[in-house]
């Protein structure tokens, strides 16, 4: 398993950069829309209907995609306390669990996401002509790399593998 994993990471490894970077495109694309909207609205007199529900879709793909770029980096929510003052057994076991639902949960968004997407496909977004299904594709994509990063994280752990801490800086350097 350590072989699988040790091929595996970096593939992972150029996922997670690329979510990041394109979440941080995303951000700054739906600033420049949302600015545009500003300056079609207050200087031109002329809002761009279009300019709303294309920074929405955006949102999600960059919340989404940050989402998963914070379950392989671990630097999302928790509550540590109860988990420091256990003994380490009870630590791994926490965090299996953990990472577990967290996998579990990211399998479930993907299958609802594409149930969503399908049911929807053929309708359209009025303003800008796609299908009604394009919006659940950022939970689609977002579903299935935080499933794959927390069951990253969930085989680390049971190797008894605490490597995050270390992938992170040495994919930043």
């Amino acid at each position: 398993m350590r072989h699988f994993m040790s091929t595996v990471r970096p593939i992972l490894a150029v996922l997670n950069r690329t979510a990041l970077y394109l979440a941080g495109l995303g951000i700054v694309a739906m600033t420049l829309i949302i600015g545009w909207q500003v300056f079609g609205r207050y200087v031109l007199n002329d809002t761009p209907s279009w300019s709303e529900p294309l920074s929405l879709h955006l949102m999600s793909w960059f919340i989404l995609l940050g989402a998963a770029v914070g379950v392989r980096e671990s630097v999302h929510l928790g509550l540590d306390l109860v988990h420091h003052m256990v003994s380490p057994a009870v630590q791994r076991l926490m965090d299996q669990i953990s990472l577990g639902l967290i996998t579990l949960f990211g399998i479930a968004m993907t299958y609802y996401a594409i149930l969503l997407a399908a049911g929807t496909w053929s309708a359209r977004i009025p303003v800008l002509g796609w299908p009604g299904g394009v919006d659940f594709i950022p939970m689609i994509v977002g579903g299935v790399l935080i499933a794959l990063f927390a069951a990253e994280r969930f085989v680390d752990v049971s190797l008894g593998q605490e490597v995050t801490d270390v992938v992170v800086l040495t994919e930043i350097a």
